[in-house]
């Protein structure tokens, strides 16, 4: 009886039609349309066209890394050699007759010209001339960048497009100039021309922290100055906080460019007892003509540099990135 009743309320149609399950025909209004298909993924890995690429990226990337390390590499093994080893004419990759530690003795010996010169006078030198303007021209650049970037004062734009024209200015324009200038207030023969100008910025490093402020919401300056904070306030316990990444990216980038200078020094404290590392390393190579000494004095050159890299590379790649996504 329930059979006939549900048969009844049912067209013949439906009755007859089997149950659709997946991979058979659906009908759509009496017209059959085939179902769908699953799709087979193909994997990244199995594409020839993708790992003749990542082949080729890692190619390029290899190259491109012993195309750095390997002169680094060459330094170094030199330093080790003798100086027997040093004037053979065929280069080896490692020490044939042992490593050989006298040439770094040799970094420590002063100068024949009766200047007391050494390769560590040198570098000492370097320090202490090129820290102060480092750190205290990073402080005044952060200034000059917090008001371009968060201040509102008449004439921001035209004060910001000079100091960037400023950036166009080839040195060599200014050099001259810049000599004639120090040799008349007495200051050539001194560290000052070296020291005083950089404790004033630098156009490029105001440009890059600014363009790290400007990623700094406002709302938090607004919130800062409602509890009292003043400019000087936010600068000091909000600005310089946050922005420690950018810091110590210009930072580096600074002391790197102040302790690589030799044409400064060259000009205005060359024959004095000021003399920095670079300008040793130059009197080095004219007294000694030895290849493992002169590796060595540079190994010992490079040892500071590599040392900051190691130290603040996560800060200076995170800076350096920010600042230029900004």
């Amino acid at each position: 009886m329930n059979d006939e009743i549900m048969n009844e309320s049912l067209p013949a149609e439906e009755i007859a039609q089997p149950l659709n399950v997946l991979g058979t025909e659906e009908t759509e209004g009496g017209a059959k349309i085939p179902a769908p298909k699953k799709k087979k993924v193909k994997s990244i890995a199995s594409n020839p066209v993708n790992i003749t690429k990542k082949v080729f990226v890692y190619f390029f990337l290899i190259v491109f890394l012993l195309w750095i390390l390997v002169p680094f590499y060459i330094i170094l093994v030199t330093s080790f050699k003798t100086t027997a080893e040093v004037i053979q004419p065929t280069f080896t990759w490692v020490p044939t007759k042992g490593f050989d530690f006298s040439s770094y003795a040799s970094v420590f010996e002063p100068m024949n010209d009766g200047s007391g010169l050494t390769i560590m006078k040198g570098f000492f030198n370097t320090l202490w001339i090129v820290l102060p303007p480092t750190i205290l021209g990073l402080l005044t650049s952060a200034f000059s960048a917090y008001a371009f970037a968060k201040l509102k004062f008449r004439g921001k734009n035209i004060l910001f497009g000079l100091m960037m024209a400023t950036m166009m200015i080839p040195g060599m324009v200014t050099l001259v100039p810049s000599f004639v200038i120090y040799d008349n207030i007495g200051w050539n023969h001194t560290p000052l021309p070296l020291m005083i100008p950089g404790m004033f910025g630098a156009a490029a490093c105001v440009f890059y922290l600014r363009q790290f402020f400007m990623g700094i919401p406002s709302e938090t300056l607004e919130a800062a100055r409602l509890d009292g904070l003043g400019y000087f306030g936010m600068f000091f316990r909000m600005m310089l906080p946050l922005s420690v990444p950018a810091l110590i990216a210009q930072g580096v980038l600074g002391f790197v460019g102040g302790y690589n200078d030799y044409l400064g020094p060259l000009l205005y404290v060359q024959g004095t007892d000021y003399a920095t590392l670079q300008v040793a390393l130059y009197a080095f190579s004219t007294q000694f003509s030895e290849k493992n000494k002169l590796m060595a004095s540079t190994v010992i050159a490079l040892i500071p540099t590599i040392l900051i890299y190691l130290v603040a590379q996560r800060y200076f790649i995170e800076g350096i990135a920010v600042s230029g996504l900004k």
